[in-house]
């Protein structure tokens, strides 16, 4: 007996369906995963990434692990060291990775995974005092940073005053000894801040970690300062002279010794992907001791990197928008300039805001449309046309980015997130459609597809959604499910109901 298409597509959407809510119910019920983000702990995963380039020869990387401090707890650490052998140690009292090697020959990157929590109020405790060490300098720097250190002498009897002046003083950037210090190669600002710290004869050591930031890789260690006033510590941006521990920074190391030590090898670098996520702890850490004994755990997007984790955390947002321009299009009748450039202009939203990419839409590709009709009568090869739109499209994006910010709208900046090739084929299409249907059709087209992207910028920025999505991306297989019932339907659409609204007039 031959079935017909439409019952195999209901016998398959049905099968995907139940699949995928029946994946969810069982990280619901079995593995302790929340349906809600509301009232759930918020855990970042940090993972670092060592890299190298060995020289020949045994190898010996160490590198000093972070502690609970500043109100942070480590809930669990997992390393990746395949082919090497691997141990923890402490030295004096702080506890260090050492990767071992005989040899190799190719270069290889080592991981170090953790997750961690902010548990209490953050600031640091009260540590011991270092011995504060006479910096060996040149005559010309020495008397570079007694000159600034007499300009500021009416502070050196409160270290904490001094300080916020001394970087004041650097931010400014109109002292001419400090910017002598500045325009040698050898001299960082954190290097020279120290060496004048030690010459005013006060208390200080370095407080180095990671601004935690959601999505974020390739991020490296930032450096801290902190300076002792006789009672405790302070702490200080050098960047921003800002007082105070960040709330978003999780201390890796306080004081100036290295964290990565790398022989045998050379180039090394130490680099974090960081990721966000609301669950409860208990659910992080059975998740984390169980990795390898649950199958769905084993193979699911917890198991990957930290930096393809943050990838991914927006791109199982693009069928939810998907949905949208499907029930748009299908059920209600709205036309669009294509289906995947709504989804991307709604992704683009999503990092600009909606009315800053709203306007930025709106201004390049009108501006666009009206390059493009000159373009036309220069009589261009397809190819060479688009190439030229592409190129004019990034320049109106770079000039709209330097004017904005010259006038103070930082917003705007982030003009950038717009998908360039997409507004490029946009403008395309818009002009043909143009030349072929007339003004009116270009107005209904553009007006839908910023409709449908509004609409799946606001879907997708709900905060259940985005838990949703990552946490439960088996539900993607129920979205599956929905858009091939979607595609069998031939019925009316809204917009018809009243386009044939004359019809119903003829029965009264």
């Amino acid at each position: 007996m031959r079935v017909s298409p439409q019952l195999q597509i209901i016998l398959v959407a049905g099968v995907i369906i139940t699949l995928g809510l029946g994946l969810t119910l069982y990280k619901k019920f079995e593995l302790g995963f929340p349906l809600t983000p509301g009232q759930q702990q918020v855990v970042w995963t940090i993972e670092s990434k060592i890299s190298f380039k060995p020289v020949g020869g045994p190898l010996e990387i160490a590198m000093v692990l972070p502690k609970p401090q500043a109100g942070w707890n480590i809930l669990d650490d997992h390393f990746a060291s395949s082919g090497f052998d691997f141990l923890i140690h402490d030295v004096e009292g702080q506890r260090q990775a050492r990767w071992l090697r005989e040899s190799l020959d190719r270069k290889t990157t080592l991981y170090y995974k953790l997750e961690v929590y902010r548990a209490s109020a953050f600031d640091l405790d009260n540590s011991p005092l270092p011995k504060v060490l006479a910096p060996e300098l040149t005559a010309d720097r020495l008397a570079a940073m007694e000159s600034v250190i007499s300009l500021l002498k009416q502070y050196l009897h409160d270290p904490l005053v001094f300080t916020k002046e001394l970087l004041g003083l650097l931010l400014q950037g109109d002292n001419q000894d400090l910017a002598f210090l500045l325009a040698r190669q050898e001299d960082r600002p954190l290097d020279m801040i120290m060496d004048i710290l030690a010459l005013a004869d006060i208390p200080y050591q370095a407080v180095k970690g990671i601004f935690l930031e959601d999505g974020r890789r390739r991020q490296t260690l930032d450096t801290l300062i902190e300076i002792h006033d006789g009672e405790r510590w302070h702490t200080f941006n050098p960047l921003s002279a800002e007082q105070g521990l960040p709330e978003n920074f999780f201390v890796w190391q306080r004081g100036t010794k290295s964290i990565l030590n790398v022989m045998g090898g050379e180039r090394s670098s130490l680099e974090f992907a960081i990721v966000k996520n609301k669950l409860p702890i208990k659910t992080v850490l059975f998740m984390e001791q169980h990795l390898e004994e649950q199958l769905l755990l084993d193979f699911s997007i917890y198991s990957l990197p930290v930096e393809q984790q943050g990838v991914f955390k927006g791109l199982l947002l693009i069928p939810v928008g998907a949905l949208v321009v499907v029930l748009l299009r299908v059920l209600v009748g709205i036309r669009t300039a294509g289906t995947f450039m709504p989804i991307l202009i709604a992704l683009a939203f999503i990092q600009t805001t909606l009315l800053a990419g709203l306007f930025v839409f709106l201004i390049v590709v009108g501006m666009g449309l009206w390059i493009r009709f000159y373009l036309s009568f220069l009589n261009l090869l397809l190819v060479a046309r688009i190439t030229a739109v592409v190129i004019l499209v990034i320049l109106l994006m770079a000039a709209l980015s330097i004017v904005s910010y010259k006038l103070g709208f930082e917003q705007l900046l982030t003009v950038t997130f717009l998908p360039t090739i997409i507004l490029a084929w946009t403008i395309e299409r818009m002009s043909i459609l143009w030349e072929e249907e007339g003004g009116h059709e270009v107005l209904i087209q553009g007006s839908g597809s910023l409709f449908a992207a509004t609409l799946a910028y606001l879907l997708m920025s709900v905060e259940l959604i985005k838990h949703l999505t990552f946490n439960f991306p088996e539900l993607m297989i129920c979205l599956l499910g929905i858009v091939l019932l979607l595609g069998r339907y031939t019925g009316y659409r809204l917009v018809e109901l009243y386009r044939f609204r004359d019809l119903g007039k003829l029965d009264e």
